[in-house]
């Protein structure tokens, strides 16, 4: 029997689409509802065709992708989302998942390149893959596996459907697309250039883009009208053309948390159904959800309907004169509690320049203070200067709280703003007690979204005002100082008002969980204004020094590029997987260790590495090309655009609320990214230097998380090794291969630490056997050892499993929560990784909670000393310093103390130290 397709829903295509084909359905409250309608039809529908097919509902994320970075006209002209679409998302996402189906945002792409990513690693499977989508561009996708199908139209493209359809092979659509431009997505194309036009091109010269330019000369001969001034209207437009390709191009490479054995649908949750049916008022959904929940011996409830409350009047007021300024002032002055916000020029908190600030001190009321709006017929605003001076003693005082949603930024802007043209003399602002972001992410880690927009529809079923829908999108966006006060005060009064609601409601929820409310106080807040400070105080950079690396780099990936052309025998293009494919598996007859999809085996990343491991030598040059080709492009060439020119220093931006475990995260540069493992990527640290007369010190903890194991494990093997200062991989070694620890050998280490890591991870005997050289049996039989000689630790996983699978979630040792709703999941793939999570995640967690809470300690042993001392960048288990010369050793000493006495665990934090010139060194 044929295996059942994997089907995958564009439904960020079919949501437009039901939107603005369907009518428009309101509830009794007047929320929208038709384009939920429409998509759970048709979802309903694909299901009854597809019983037994595994599922994937893909949407956009928001904000922008790789493409927008190309192309800054990227869709440019599309409209703002409407609101009644937008209102729409999270009940329709809600229900989705209510209903069983898996869903997928995944940020910095599109729902193409997923749906394409998961599409191409199906068919590479041989496994049938149903695309369910009205887009044209998916017909790039289409193979002998691979069909689309429109669930609104009835219709279906195979490989002779997309011929018939677009005139071109679907492996042509790429550069069909490239050609004629798509006006939806704002792709710019070549101008003149039609689907006839573009099919005929392509058919004429038998193949893509690049052989249309390389065949130029023969296109006046092609049966296409106006066929003789094509070639100087193609070589005019070439780069646009290539650029188009690009842009049109579906990713079918995109690092996907789950497989495809992740997708197998779940059951329905009923009582969620039931509330969402409730809202949305669909009374025959609700009672078929009834009748069904019933039939699986469920009794559900129906949920109680709420009156509907009457509309709250806004009172949002832009202060124009100083009478209205006194006021609030006073209202400020008064206040328990301040909800406040920045408006700016941009999103850069290191460039951006004050516009207005606004405030809250009650829900449903709020100011906006304009300062520096400067379009043609703005009105007179206050002084700058003036408004500044009289804010900075609420702002800086510390027994005044405040909230802020995301107030690192709001922090570091005012940090900036000169007030009186002294660069200096900014506002340090101080008692933000509260952060809304944050609250949510303490509260909920594993939620995708903790920015406001998504919190405020959340939490206060509010949709509130987008940028763009004041400002406008793509290249014509407006920067907020050229933005009407008519829009711009509404809007930003909105912020802080909605950040004083979101706060209201969220610290309800926190304080009924002790536990997540400590962490927020005593980890989360006190870090704030200590990222705030290392933001700002940046890294020094050697720009010349990565220039000269860039250069070698270049050199080098020169080198490889001759070596693989020697190996395979000719030129080819050592980015194309297609020309990639072709060498490997068709000239060099290398193993496919993935089947083809329509002949095309794959050139990932993890296949060439594996390739790499069999000693074949073409691949070992394509990852080394790789690797070189990465490490100059994101680092070597990057990095010096990235200086700031008032600072001359690189100012990362660090992200609390982004990995679920806790731990920070880093961008605009990532500076946690760079590998430490080649030479290559330690040159790139040799860049970050100290400037005369200091030096960079680089303190880690050691083996943190195999601490934080013994800890929580109990064990008295491990406890014993930590305890004594044992070489915890040496004495595991001597325990799992009954040796003296004496008689250890460097092989025998080595293994005992893949075990001690691989374990914390969740690795198998499979993986462990390929990690370190021997075959599954010999793995099995050195984990069944080491559990033997460590049983506490088996003992921890089993518990833990059973804790996450009982409540729901694991917990840090300080009480962190990160929640797992696959921990009870049918699907044996879901349920095992959420609970290999379950076992890692306390370990991660809590490393994460002890280096937050040490850069606190440090900060403040800093700030109490008066040292010459800066923490300038924080990397995973790591704090690197810039230190005067002659405070070196005093600074060494203390730094220990700090990070060591973080926290108290049954056994010592050890604390490495180095010092350098530069971070390299201090490594």
């Amino acid at each position: 029997m044929s295996q059942a397709p994997l089907v995958l829903v564009d439904g960020s295509s079919y949501l437009y689409r039901a939107f603005h084909a369907l009518p428009p359905l309101t509830t009794s409250k007047g929320l929208p509802t038709g384009a939920v309608k429409g998509v759970l039809n048709m979802l309903k529908s694909l299901r009854k065709q597809y019983p037994d097919s595994p599922f994937a509902v893909v949407f956009d994320a928001k904000g922008g992708t790789f493409r927008d970075d190309m192309y800054a006209e990227y869709k440019a002209n599309r409209p703002s989302m409407p609101d009644d679409m937008r209102v729409q998302i999270e009940p329709l996402h809600q229900s989705v998942i209510a209903l069983g189906f898996p869903l997928l945002c995944v940020e910095g792409v599109e729902a193409d390149d997923v749906i394409g990513t998961l599409a191409r690693s199906s068919a590479a499977a041989d496994r049938p893959v149903v695309i369910s989508t009205g887009d044209k561009d998916m017909a790039q996708l289409v193979d002998g596996h691979i069909t689309l199908v429109n669930t609104m139209t009835g219709s279906a493209l195979d490989v002779e459907g997309v011929k018939e359809k677009f005139g071109v092979a679907p492996e042509q659509i790429i550069d069909y697309l490239a050609l004629m431009g798509d006006s939806s997505d704002n792709i710019p194309g070549v101008p003149g250039i039609g689907p006839k036009t573009a099919s005929g091109l392509l058919v004429g010269v038998n193949g893509g883009l690049t052989e249309l330019y390389a065949q130029l000369d023969i296109v006046p001969t092609l049966p296409i009208r106006g066929a003789k001034t094509l070639p100087a209207k193609l070589e005019e437009h070439k780069e646009m053309a290539f650029l188009s390709y690009q842009l049109a191009t579906i990713k079918i490479d995109v690092p996907l948390d789950i497989g495809l054995d992740d997708l197998q649908m779940g059951k329905p949750d009923h009582d969620k159904l039931a509330e969402l049916y409730t809202l949305l008022e669909f009374k025959s959904w609700f009672e078929e959800n009834q009748r069904d929940a019933k039939r699986s011996g469920q009794e559900v409830v129906a949920p109680v309907v709420e009156e509907a409350a009457v509309e709250t009047e806004l009172k949002y007021t832009t202060i124009l004169t100083q009478a209205d300024f006194d006021l609030w002032l006073k209202k400020l002055n008064d206040a328990k509690l301040i909800a406040f916000d920045t408006e700016t020029t941009g999103i850069d908190a290191q460039q951006a320049q004050l516009v207005g600030l606004s405030f809250a001190v009650q829900a449903n009321e709020a100011a906006y203070i304009p300062l520096t709006h400067s379009y043609m017929g703005v009105p007179d605003q206050l002084d700058r200067d003036t408004v500044l001076r009289a804010l900075k003693p609420i702002l800086e005082d510390p027994s005044k709280l405040k909230v802020g949603q995301h107030a690192k930024f709001d922090m570091n802007i005012l940090a900036n703003c000169a007030i009186g043209g002294d660069q200096s003399c900014g506002i340090t602002v101080q008692g933000v007690a509260f952060d809304t972001m944050l609250e949510s992410y303490v509260l909920d880690s594993p939620a995708t979204r903790h920015d406001m927009d998504s919190l405020a529809l959340k939490y206060l079923n509010h949709t509130t005002t987008s940028f763009q829908d004041i400002a406008g999108k793509g290249a014509k966006q407006l920067t907020f100082d050229q933005i009407s006060l008519e829009l711009a005060g509404p809007y930003a009064a909105e912020d802080a008002d909605v950040t004083l609601r979101l706060h209201q409601t969220l610290q309800e929820k926190l304080n009924a969980i002790p536990s997540l409310s400590k962490v927020l106080s005593e980890i989360e807040m006190p870090l704030v204004p200590v990222l705030a400070r290392i933001e700002r105080q940046g890294a020094l950079v050697d720009a010349n020094l990565l220039g000269i690396q860039s250069v070698e780099l270049g050199e080098k990936m020169v080198a490889l590029e001759r070596e693989a052309f020697a190996i395979a025998g000719e030129e080819f293009n050592l980015g194309s997987p297609k020309q990639r494919g072709v060498i490997l598996y068709e000239n060099l007859g290398l193993p496919i260790l993935s089947k083809p999809a329509k002949g095309r085996a794959s050139t990932a990343e993890a296949v060439l590495a594996e390739l790499a491991e069999q000693d074949f030598p073409l691949p070992k040059v394509l990852m080394q090309y790789r690797s070189m080709s990465k490490l100059k492009s994101t680092y070597t060439d990057r990095l010096p655009e990235q200086i700031n020119p008032r600072t001359g220093r690189i100012h990362t931006s660090y992200h609390q609320a982004v990995a679920a475990t806790g731990r920070l995260s880093s961008s605009d540069p990532n500076l946690q990214n760079i590998p430490i493992r080649t030479a290559e990527g330690r040159r790139i640290r040799q860049a970050f230097v100290a400037p005369k007369g200091y030096k960079l010190l680089a303190a880690d903890y050691s083996q943190i998380e195999l601490r934080i194991m013994a800890r929580l494990a109990k064990d008295e093997g491990l406890l014993h090794a930590f305890r004594n200062d044992l070489d915890v991989h040496k004495a595991t070694a001597a325990e799992v291969f009954g040796v003296e620890l004496a008689d250890v050998t460097t092989d025998q280490r080595r293994s005992a630490k893949a075990i001690n890591f691989g374990l914390i991870y969740g690795m198998s005997a499979f993986g462990l056997a390929k990690q370190i050289g021997v075959d599954r049996k010999q793995s099995q039989a050195y984990i069944d050892r080491y559990f033997a000689r460590y049983p506490g630790v088996l003992e921890y996983m089993e518990r833990t499993r059973a804790q996450a699978a009982e409540q729901g979630f694991v917990e840090t040792i300080f009480g962190r929560r990160l929640y797992l709703p696959e921990i009870n999941a049918k699907n044996p793939a879901l349920r095992k990784g959420a609970e290999r999570t379950a076992i890692n995640a306390p370990m991660q967690g809590t490393a994460a909670d002890i280096i937050k809470k040490a850069m606190v300690a440090v900060d403040n042993w800093l700030t109490a000393s008066g040292l010459d001392a800066k923490v300038i960048l924080q990397v995973h288990d790591e704090l690197v310093l810039e230190v005067r010369e002659d405070l070196v050793d005093q600074v060494r000493d203390e730094i220990r103390v700090h990070m060591s006495d973080a926290a108290k665990l049954d056994v010592p934090l050890l604390v490495e130290v180095g010092v350098g010139n530069n971070w390299d060194e201090a490594h």
